[in-house]
């Protein structure tokens, strides 16, 4: 399927810089404000997009408003945006449904149980993984997990920044990976790949960068305090089946929106048959879990539509045609798509959004070099991941040092980026798998 299917475009001859301009406008309005204010997150997301949209609309007065409006309405209804915000909506009510009924809190536990504390640093990196894995969120993980990390530093004299830098790194593998990951869906939609495709070739990219961090984290786990871990009974084990369904399904090649309306089935009849919540309860679940992705959705909507405008401009045929003249290789080709990503990704600060907007020029762009979709949805996620991980206005870097400091452990960001392994780990197996080989060339009826 074309990822520009019923999107209107511009002519083939038609590329203009000028009509770019509405990209510079979001970056200077979003990030501009954001430094003035002192707050990278003084600005929602959607109002700079509306920002944007509004001086897209504006342009080209050679083109009647009203048309620009239905160019724009309809670059938003483009199947593939649909088809994600539909995702998007069933990940956060699976996951708020899973959350309710004590999954994550049982999936701490039966960790904690099998990690010996001398373990404990390499045991928290992978309790992260696997939650982060399961519930396709590195925030709401690293939110989940950093008072019980700042708990266990208390109680075992382990460093704070190397601690949280576990579970921070953790959460960033596991948002990496999970097929319920708004970046992995967003991903697989914009190159038109699956689920499963997408996870078996990103594992070879980031499963050595995990194994390394986890090799520096038990080197530095050797000296702590032995503390008693909470007894596991068959209920832990019973609320975690949620995930393990999902985990399984998806290697197994499940449709994702069969696959998410099935784990939160089953996660709602767990809930009601242990007395976590009632049928009443699990419906105010399921619609917090859908107001929850509300700001994503948004953002989706609201970037295909500035896309669209901008493409219809040919804004989007003039990056094509540059990108163009500086590669000339299937491998130029995943380099340059790296570096479009990670771009966006710095100003933004939000690598669901980098990944949306970059999403379809790099679909373009791949299918005209003959590259590996599966490679090219990798790419995207995994560079997204790295750059998260080493900027310090990051949503993680946040949340981990202000959930810190509202549990009385203050952490220098500074700090724990730099005990945080895996996104520079990760960028490093990134770039040896893209100069070992850009991947076999798809025949033009499976592009």
């Amino acid at each position: 399927m074309d990822s520009t299917k019923n999107t209107p475009q511009a002519p083939q001859n038609t590329t203009s810089a000028w009509a770019l301009f509405p990209f510079f406008v979001f970056l200077v309005f979003y990030l501009g404000v954001s430094i003035a204010a002192h707050d990278f997150y003084k600005v929602p997301m959607p109002v700079a997009f509306l920002v944007a949209s509004a001086v897209a609309l504006l342009m080209n007065s050679r083109v009647p408003f009203g048309k620009k409006v239905d160019i724009y309405a309809r670059s938003m209804g483009e199947e593939n945006i649909m088809m994600m915000c539909l995702i998007f909506i069933l990940a956060g009510i699976f996951a708020t449904v899973a959350k309710g009924m004590g999954a994550v809190d049982a999936a701490v536990v039966l960790a904690r149980a099998a990690i010996p504390d001398r373990l404990l640093l390499a045991g928290m990196f992978l309790v992260s993984c696997f939650i982060s894995l399961a519930i396709g969120t590195s925030c709401g993980t690293i939110a989940g997990l950093t008072p019980i990390a700042v708990e266990l530093i208390t109680q075992m004299g382990i460093d704070p920044a190397l601690m949280l830098g576990c579970v921070v790194g953790g959460a960033m593998f596991g948002d990496n990976m999970s097929v319920i990951s708004d970046t992995t869906i967003a991903a697989t939609r914009t190159q038109n790949v699956a689920m499963r495709d997408k996870f078996l070739t990103n594992l070879k990219i980031a499963l050595p960068a995990a194994v390394i961090a986890l090799v520096i984290y038990l080197c530095s786990g050797a000296k702590v305090a032995e503390v008693a871990a909470t007894p596991v009974t068959w209920r832990h084990a019973a609320l975690v089946a949620p995930y393990v369904l999902i985990l399984v399904g998806a290697l197994c090649g499940m449709n994702v929106m069969a696959l998410l309306f099935l784990g939160t089935v089953i996660a709602t009849s767990i809930g009601i048959c242990t007395g976590a919540f009632d049928i009443w309860k699990s419906f105010s679940l399921m619609g917090e879990g859908t107001l929850g992705m509300s700001e994503t959705l948004i953002v989706a909507l609201l970037a295909g539509g500035l896309l669209g405008v901008i493409r219809h401009n040919g804004g989007i045929s003039y990056i094509i045609q540059k990108i163009e003249l500086a590669i000339s290789s299937r491998r130029g080709c995943e380099f340059g798509i790296a570096c479009l990503v990670a771009i966006i990704n710095l100003f933004t600060a939000n690598n669901t959004v980098a990944i949306v907007i970059a999403g379809p020029i790099a679909k373009e762009v791949s299918d005209k070099f003959g590259c590996d979709s599966r490679r090219i949805a990798s790419i995207l996620d995994a560079m997204s991941c790295v750059v998260q991980g080493v900027i310090p206005y990051g949503a993680q870097v946040l949340i981990a040092v202000g959930v810190a400091k509202t549990a009385g452990l203050v952490v220098a960001s500074a700090d724990l980026l730099l005990r945080l392994h895996y996104p520079q780990l990760l960028a490093v197996a990134l770039i040896i798998a893209m100069a070992l080989g850009s991947g076999r060339k798809v025949p033009k009826e499976n592009a």
